[in-house]
């Protein structure tokens, strides 16, 4: 059992790091240069780019040049887990650097170089490695690619534009939207980042008939005014599991309508009656339900199908009826068929419809 808020088993779980740390030798030099993993990003208004590094070996100094994905810099401000700023960061420290000139992806390598040249150079390679394993996904086709190809000529997809305070939460919420796919409707992030819901998003969501989901984000500039000039549809929350649920409404509203068969009665032919204006009439015995004029009828003769098609006419005695319940006679006739048999059952029923639901 461990919790934080109640202090219970954090001393055995810091022992347990330690002697976990000591069996597999974990060592780290703090005199090389720095280097560890972005665990969180995010876009500060005030401060910029600002990434939450945990260092894994090497000390990290303001001053130090970096790269960490597709994106350098220079670090401009070191700050520990308390608020306060600091000149350095030792292994195992996490530390909020500041000085990158976009946002970084969490989960990416964070390593110091010599100089600018050098970080700007290996950030672009690395850069061009992300967009070339882009295409190649694209280009590559397997055999589960040509299934899903197939399966989207039937499938709708939900375009979203998802921006949110902190790179971390636009990564799960990434995660939770896509796993809300489902055979017949698709959630299809086309584009994502940390930071507030800008002009430039609306004119996307326009162009792409999106969505805009915002999580702890303000709207900048005009962007409110020009969404709800333009129609789009954008939304802020604060709970993620709120979006959650307003996405999944969405995907049922794209489903088609579930369409249902709900019987409603049966009947047997007893007897058959011609006339020359009308044709042939069925009468025939209500067993259970009900049959109705309008509805959908199949014709059966020792179990094979002679006819399905629309219950044209329905009389009882002599008069038109609107339905004929379970115990009485009626007379049936259709349009197009007049091959009924004595001993032929008849399925009444109707089709209907309904929202379609995840």
């Amino acid at each position: 059992p461990i919790s934080a808020k109640q202090g219970t088993g954090i001393d055995e779980l810091l022992d347990m790091i330690l002697l976990t740390a000591e069996i597999l030798e974990l060592k780290a030099n703090p005199s090389r240069s720095a280097s560890g993993i972005v665990i969180e990003a995010k876009l500060d208004k005030g401060r910029g780019p600002d990434a939450t590094v945990l260092i894994g070996n090497g000390t990290l100094k303001i001053g130090d040049t970096f790269y960490v994905g597709g994106v350098s810099g220079k670090v401009r401000a070191l700050i520990d887990d308390k608020g306060h700023n600091i000149k350095k960061a030792l292994p195992s420290q996490p530390v909020e650097v500041l000085g990158s000139i976009s946002v970084p992806v969490p989960g990416e390598l964070f390593r110091v170089v010599r100089d600018d040249q050098t970080a700007r150079k290996l950030s672009e390679k690395k850069r061009l490695e992300i967009e070339q394993s882009k295409q190649m996904r694209g280009k590559v086709l397997s055999l589960e690619d040509f299934s899903r190809t197939v399966k989207e000529g039937v499938r709708k997809d939900l375009n979203i534009i998802l921006k949110a305070d902190v790179q971390g939460s636009v990564e799960a919420i990434k995660t939770l939207l896509q796993n809300l796919t489902t055979a017949d409707v698709r959630v299809n992030i086309i584009h994502s980042g940390a930071g507030g819901v800008s002009e430039s998003d609306v004119l996307l969501a326009l162009a792409s008939k999106a969505i805009i989901i915002g999580f702890n984000v303000p709207f900048e500039g005009g962007a409110k005014l020009m969404a709800d000039d333009k129609g789009v549809d954008a939304r802020i929350y604060n709970i993620i599991y709120q979006i959650a649920d307003d996405v999944k409404a969405a995907m049922t509203g794209l489903l088609e309508p579930v369409k249902e068969e709900v019987v409603l009665g049966h009947a047997t032919v007893k007897a058959l009656f011609k006339y020359s204006k009308v044709g042939v009439i069925a009468g025939c015995i209500v067993n259970d339900g009900k049959i109705q004029r309008g509805a959908q009828i199949r014709v059966w003769r020792d179990g094979k199908k002679m006819f399905e098609g629309k219950l044209d006419a329905l009389k009882r005695f002599k008069d038109d009826a609107k339905e004929v319940q379970a115990g009485y006679e009626c007379g049936i006739s259709v349009s197009g068929y007049s091959d009924f048999a004595a001993g032929d059952t008849i399925d009444c029923f109707e089709i209907r419809t309904s929202a379609r639901k995840l």
